[in-house]
């Protein structure tokens, strides 16, 4: 039985991993007002007919804190590369000098700064609430074994254990928040 409970408490513990890991990666995607090229994640393009990550067809770099700076492997890539950017809708305008893509980081506004700090509270809360549906689930399955015969005490202290997983990963997110409206805040 106690193999059991320690499934229980690593899928519980994976499943808090993966709700930080997916805050951290939905996060690295806002823009704080300097370049990053996770902004960039998401956006594929036809290469070949096949649709490819921008990642994949081209080197991107950030020469400065205001830029972002996308060699394709291919030239012939670059009108292909310019439009998937104007379609993904991110609010950045390409620039094509027929070498390189160069994208300028506009500086963000005071209310954008503060759009930003209220979505980056609401994937937190996202992520909490993923931490919080990993404890029920922990809770639930512990209670049935409870009733296949785990004893009180085993269950008790399973359940003191997720409870414990639990607070520590809301810190962690409360950690990984308090970075990023750091980072959106700084002028």
């Amino acid at each position: 039985m106690n193999e059991d409970v320690e499934l229980i408490i690593e899928e519980t513990r994976d499943r808090m991993q993966k709700a930080l890991e997916h805050l951290e990666h939905e996060l690295a995607r806002l823009r704080a007002g300097r370049s990053n090229p996770a902004l960039l994640d998401g956006i594929s393009v036809d290469y070949y007919g096949v649709n490819s990550p921008l990642s994949q067809v081209s080197n991107i770099n950030t020469p400065d804190p205001k830029t972002i700076l996308i060699q394709p492997w291919e030239k012939s890539m670059l009108g292909t590369i310019e439009k998937a950017i104007m379609a993904a809708n991110i609010g950045l305008v390409p620039v094509n000098n027929g070498e390189v893509i160069r994208i300028n980081i506009p500086p963000l506004t005071e209310e954008r700064r503060h759009q930003l700090v209220k979505q980056v509270r609401n994937e937190g809360e996202t992520a909490k609430i993923s931490v919080r549906n990993a404890r029920k689930w922990a809770n639930d399955e512990l209670k049935s074994l409870l009733k296949d015969g785990l004893p009180e005490d085993i269950e008790k202290d399973s359940v003191d254990n997720v409870q414990e997983l639990t607070n520590s990963y809301s810190e962690k997110i409360d950690k990984v928040i308090a970075l990023k409206e750091r980072d959106v805040m700084t002028v």
